[in-house]
């Protein structure tokens, strides 16, 4: 499975992206901000987050930034399951945050889950990542209010992390009010 946006190609890892891959994670020990499964946070992650065979309903990919020279990549993004929660999770290259790709990625992961029939997409971010909360607020999504601890790979260790939720308008999967959902105020004056 592919995906273009305006700047980004997003695609399965291939072997040959291994090398390219440690590289990014050698220098960026902070690459999982989210709190998730992000793929790959250490160099045996990498490793199998090449070789793993893709789930139809749940794709991973690489993000890269085609150019004249070629495609490199920025980051990883995907869609995995946690408690039976369809959930987001993603990181991009400290060289390479503060330019949209994230934003970007996530709008085109977020379109394809509706078609893949996914009805709520669940995503966390550390506390101390409040960047990761713009781009998930970006995207739509909306804190739940909820606050728990999730074990961080970078850390060694649990750490508190914010849950954010998103489901299409009129859906099933969210409604402000009605799922006992709450918007804090930040979010209701920004919408």
């Amino acid at each position: 499975m592919f995906i273009r946006s305006d700047r980004l190609f997003l695609r399965p890892a291939w072997p040959e992206d291994l090398q390219e891959l440690e590289t990014l994670i050698a220098h960026d020990s902070a690459a999982c901000n989210l709190a998730s499964a992000c793929w790959p946070c250490a160099h045996d992650d990498a490793r199998r987050f090449v070789a793993h065979e893709q789930a139809h309903a749940l794709p991973q990919f690489v993000i890269t930034v085609p150019g004249t020279g070629g495609s490199r990549i920025v980051g990883c993004i995907g869609l995995d399951r946690r408690d039976g929660e369809v959930e987001l999770c993603y990181w991009i290259a400290r060289d390479q945050r503060g330019r949209g790709y994230a934003g970007e990625a996530v709008k085109a992961v977020v379109d394809l889950a509706w078609t893949l029939g996914h009805a709520r997409i669940v995503a966390n971010h550390f506390v101390d990542s409040p960047a990761s909360g713009r781009v998930l607020h970006g995207a739509g999504f909306r804190r739940t209010g909820r606050v728990a601890e999730r074990y961080s790979v970078t850390r060694k260790r649990v750490f508190p992390a914010r849950e954010y939720v998103l489901a299409p308008a009129g859906s099933d999967g969210f409604d402000d009010e009605m799922n006992g959902l709450r918007v804090d105020d930040e979010q209701k004056r920004a919408a």
